[in-house]
């Protein structure tokens, strides 16, 4: 209750900063008030297409970061058994890591489709984030307790249920935290430079092209919440552990 106190006076104090600056400023043009803004969000939310539009993006990006999630904890794991799918990995997730997201956007805007790449981009992001848990996690297992467990003959099952995913499962969890909110931006940040139909992305890149800048910050305040209930509902461990705290 603390932290959320806390956290809605934060927003609360950069609401207030955003209404000073926009009454000093006096153009909407160049920044309009919160409550316009505000007004923007309810006028578009009375509207069927702006639903089928949240829909279609948060369906496709989301679709792409699960993706990366599982393609990420495979990864971990046949790098963490195989040193050669480690050496022949490592190049390419440098790569990944390194290489502007522009660049992956452009290339896989020429080779694929353009309602693709959005998740395509969110699941490169997330993958080595997650394959870094993950090898983490396979790494901080206590080989001991490993070996006492082939003493006692404990089925393999058995073994990956009590000892394995135990120890991995927070390296896991803190990896999805940070990679998850990072996937959306990028899938969004897609989506505006290869304009899908029924996209945000399209909308934030209309809105830009025709000066609309409520409407911009209509649409990008709709970005943040859902990313913000995106992390939310993919990161379930998150509220246990600050309702422990």
């Amino acid at each position: 209750m603390k932290q959320t106190l806390k956290a809605l006076g934060a927003g609360l104090f950069w609401v207030l900063v955003w209404y000073l600056l926009a009454a000093a400023v006096n153009k909407p043009l160049l920044l309009p008030m919160p409550g316009a803004v505000l007004a923007r969000v309810l006028e578009l939310a009375a509207e069927a297409s702006f639903w089928r539009i949240l829909l279609v993006s948060v369906f496709r990006v989301s679709l792409g970061i699960l993706g990366g999630l599982l393609l990420g904890v495979i990864l971990g794991c046949l790098c963490h058994v195989s040193d050669l799918v480690r050496t022949l990995a490592a190049p390419l997730l440098t790569i990944i890591k390194a290489a502007p997201v522009a660049s992956f956007i452009i290339l896989l805007l020429i080779w694929i489709g353009r309602d693709i790449v959005p998740g395509v981009i969110g699941a490169l992001i997330v993958i080595p984030v997650v394959y870094s848990g993950v090898r983490s996690g396979l790494e901080s297992v206590d080989g001991d307790i490993l070996e006492m467990a082939a003493a006692y003959e404990l089925s393999f099952s058995t073994r990956v249920r009590n000892i394995v995913i135990p120890s991995v499962k927070p390296y896991f969890l803190s990896s999805i935290r940070a990679s998850v909110g990072i996937g959306w931006k990028a899938g969004i940040a897609a989506e505006v430079l290869t304009v899908p139909v029924l996209s945000i992305g399209k909308m934030i890149y209309e809105s830009k092209l025709y000066l609309e800048t409520t409407d911009l910050f209509a649409w990008t305040l709709c970005t943040v919440l859902l990313s913000l209930i995106i992390e939310g509902l993919m990161t379930p461990g998150k509220k246990k552990e600050a309702g422990h705290e």
